[in-house]
């Protein structure tokens, strides 16, 4: 057996307990599922799936600072009033493309 190699990483707690029950569910340590994973990227030479921005939302790259100010202040009122959205309904509408 080869030698092995220690990986360390930050994941939300929620998400972390979700993913663990689906991978337990399918039979698969976690360890199998990162070494599956690193293989993958070695011979796609990058990710296995893609990662993008959905067209039309903008990204703090795109933004002057006055409107990313602004887009923030009203996310603070919102949030201050009480007018928010649970974060799985939001995701929900991003993949939506709502």
């Amino acid at each position: 057996m080869a030698k092995s190699s220690n990986v360390m990483a930050r994941v939300e707690p929620e998400i972390k307990e979700q993913a663990e029950g689906i991978l337990a569910q399918l039979g698969l340590p976690v360890s199998v599922v990162i070494n599956s994973l690193y293989r993958q990227i070695i011979m796609r030479k990058g990710l296995p799936f893609s990662m993008t921005v959905p067209a039309g939302i903008p990204t703090r790259d795109t933004m002057s600072d006055a409107d990313f100010d602004a887009m923030m202040s009203r996310g603070l009122t919102q949030a201050k009033q009480g007018n928010s959205v649970p974060l799985e309904a939001a995701m929900a509408d991003l993949l939506r493309g709502e």
